[in-house]
């Protein structure tokens, strides 16, 4: 965003973009983020920054120089971007647990598949963990994603017979997604878990966090956790 116009939105500012449910791709969010500051901040003042929005294929390159690193298109062991360092919502023990539990898990990521892998299999240390990523289906709050996941991972097919298919997310099309989910397979049981992105579990942001889970408990979240690793003392024979 600095990069285009100068300007560097808050996390409330990106927080209530999200929470309209649609914006689950950064590079449309960041686009329509520059197109509303543009409109509200038009000036007739000389700048060395552009009105003009610019085009999808350039703010890709530029996001990716920055995410990824001086060679976005190199091996992603020297990538050095926001990628290596941005906070994460879960630590490989949380996954270590699942599966000692019998839990079957994976991922539906609105991530490009090389950045999804880099932040599970190089970060999380996973072992090629089952992911639908950006492409592989449409974009959230799309169900089709996470209806091909849960049917990949069970044993059985999708209906009353299967197993509860729970989904966490932090993001309101996150939670989206499981009530389309159950739209477009209603006799099988879902539940929508929700937990806030990490900037809002740091002290002082009490107020924030608060109206964050309030659209995501309007959104249609049944548990709100704390943590993500709260979700492993969660019972759901319980709700």
């Amino acid at each position: 965003m600095h990069h285009y116009c100068g300007w560097e939105p808050g996390h409330e500012t990106v927080d209530a973009l999200k929470g309209e449910g649609r914006w689950n791709n950064d590079w449309d969010a960041s686009l329509e983020l520059l197109r509303r500051h543009a409109l509200t901040h038009r000036s007739n003042t000389p700048s060395s920054h552009s009105d003009a929005l610019p085009s999808r294929a350039d703010l890709i390159e530029v996001f990716s120089r920055f995410y990824f690193g001086s060679d976005p298109e190199g091996d992603p062991f020297t990538w050095d971007g926001f990628i290596c360092d941005e906070p994460l919502l879960v630590d490989p023990n949380f996954f270590a647990a699942l599966t000692n539990r019998d839990i079957r898990w994976g991922f539906v990521s609105g991530a490009e598949p090389p950045s999804a892998r880099f932040l599970l299999e190089q970060r999380l240390g996973l072992q090629n963990p089952p992911l639908i990523a950006m492409g592989d289906a449409p974009d959230k709050p799309d169900p089709e994603g996470l209806i091909r996941l849960a049917s990949t991972l069970l044993d059985c097919s999708l209906g009353s017979d299967a197993p509860l298919i729970a989904y966490l997310g932090d993001t309101v099309a996150d939670v989206h997604t499981v009530m389309r989910a159950q739209e477009q397979v209603p006799q099988q049981r879902w539940m929508s878990l929700a937990v806030v992105p990490p900037h809002l579990q740091s002290p002082g942001q009490s107020e924030a966090r608060a109206h964050y889970e309030e659209n995501l408990r309007a959104a249609g979240a049944e548990v709100i956790f704390p943590t993500t690793q709260a979700a492993l003392n969660w019972d759901p024979n319980q709700d």
